[in-house]
């Protein structure tokens, strides 16, 4: 059988990538873009039939990058998030889109809890006072975790093990979502945000979503936890009500990454947790993600059904010559 032409975008050396796909063999004939930017990555598309996605966001495929694969059969994010990528070009191109769900969910709950905790018994400050010679026993005001009500923006797998998570610390847990569950505890969206103790924002980035959540809705001395994207959470009312409403947040994700020199949110003091976007960054999440990528690699491939495509394609994978599908 010909190889598949496969152009790994991931922002990985070209050595490491080539020896993280090849157990796929010879099945594949894999590429790297000549450089990191939007002009190599068109050029490099034009043979392309199976693309490996960037998680960085930098070379994604938008419809100009789609109309720029004639060939492009398969594309795979090796991540849970899509945003950047334009699922209804893709759709229309006859192109599955497939992502990673599930690998990080362990990992990104466990962040949540992690971060309301240290939101909650004070962490920072109490580091911050220690270091500093002080010793505020009276002075800090925690509070436990147990008999918060936490409310959970998004339900899928990640959502799904964080409230798993929270009930286990005795939390009474709700959750909104855009497709409810069989969960009871599903909640309107306005409710949940006015009445949670800590909102836990863990839903997907989208043109609905984005802007979703604006602290100064919620309720005064709640705490925030963002693991979802920066775009969920309005950015621009969120350093106001850092400056008194809110108890406190834990931010993992931002409209703008790496966060830029200068940004409000670096000089907001109190009770503010920033994170590097690293709540699925574990070895364990890592090696499930490998596996994941690796086993729709190679379903697509071998004429088996890919799995977790998220822009309403079959996920039987067929080439494609001058656009059009082929067995």
């Amino acid at each position: 059988m010909t190889p598949w032409n496969l152009l790994a975008l991931p922002p990985l050396p070209e050595d490491l990538l080539r020896a993280l796909l090849a157990p796929l063999g010879e099945r594949v004939l894999v590429r790297v873009p000549a450089r990191r930017d939007r002009e190599a990555l068109l050029a490099a598309l034009a043979d392309a039939e199976i693309v490996l996605g960037d998680w960085s966001g930098t070379l994604a495929m938008d419809a100009a990058a789609v109309a720029a694969a004639p060939r492009l059969a398969f594309v795979q994010q090796p991540a849970v998030g899509v945003d950047g990528h334009d699922l209804d070009a893709l759709a229309r191109a006859g192109v599955p889109l497939a992502n990673t769900a599930g690998v990080s969910a362990t990992a990104v709950a466990e962040w949540c809890v992690a971060a309301a905790l240290a939101l909650g018994r004070r962490l920072l400050a109490a580091d911050a006072a220690v270091r500093a010679g002080r010793w505020p026993q009276q002075e800090l005001g925690p509070r436990e975790l147990a008999g918060s009500r936490v409310g959970i923006v998004g339900y899928g797998p990640i959502g799904a093990e964080c409230a798993r998570l929270f009930r286990a610390f005795r939390c009474e847990v709700a959750y909104w979502t855009r497709t409810p569950r069989e969960d009871p505890a599903f909640t309107p969206l306005d409710e949940l945000v006015a009445t949670a103790d800590v909102l836990v924002v863990v839903i997907a980035l989208s043109e609905r979503t984005r802007g979703l959540i604006d602290p100064l809705a919620m309720k005064r001395g709640a705490l925030l936890v963002n693991a979802a994207r920066g775009g969920v959470v309005r950015e621009d009312t969120l350093t106001a009500a850092l400056g008194g409403h809110l108890g406190g947040a834990a931010l993992d994700v931002f409209d703008t990454e790496p966060l830029p020199e200068g940004h409000p949110l670096r000089a907001v003091s109190g009770d503010l947790v920033l994170s590097p976007h690293v709540a699925g960054v574990t070895a364990q999440a890592t090696g499930r993600l490998i596996e994941a990528v690796l086993a729709n690699l190679a379903a697509a491939v071998s004429g088996a059904p890919v799995k977790d495509v998220v822009n309403g394609l079959p996920g039987m994978i067929t080439r494609h010559f001058g656009g059009s599908p082929s067995t």
